[in-house]
């Protein structure tokens, strides 16, 4: 194996670097970033309208044991609608179930 370098024929152009020019900037076309992604095949994976937010429904109130059921979503969806109609939080929407299903035990 030789020690020397193969010759890459690039020997004087490196010595004189004057002529070396950076290329001209080219300036944008007027359009937007959409158009640009669209015309280029661009597919986005971003929802087209805004995610709707849910309520925020945590409060500090001191209750701090964690309670989990199943239930079918309907079930969920109402338990929800009770809580935001009267402004409760989900703690207290449970609470307030209790002690009516506690009141309709009594006889």
């Amino acid at each position: 194996m030789s020690k020397q370098r193969a010759n890459l024929g690039f020997g004087d152009a490196l010595n004189d670097l004057s002529s070396f020019a950076p290329a001209p900037k080219i300036a944008p076309k007027d359009r937007s970033t959409e158009q640009a992604a669209e015309a280029s095949g661009f597919v986005s994976r971003e929802p087209k309208s805004p995610p709707v937010s849910k309520p925020q429904r945590r409060r500090r109130t001191g209750r701090n044991a964690q309670f989990n059921i199943k239930a079918t979503p309907e079930t969920i969806e109402s338990f929800y609608r009770i809580a935001d109609a009267n402004g409760w939080g989900l703690g207290e929407t449970l609470e307030h179930a209790v002690a009516l299903l506690e009141q309709l035990k009594k006889p």
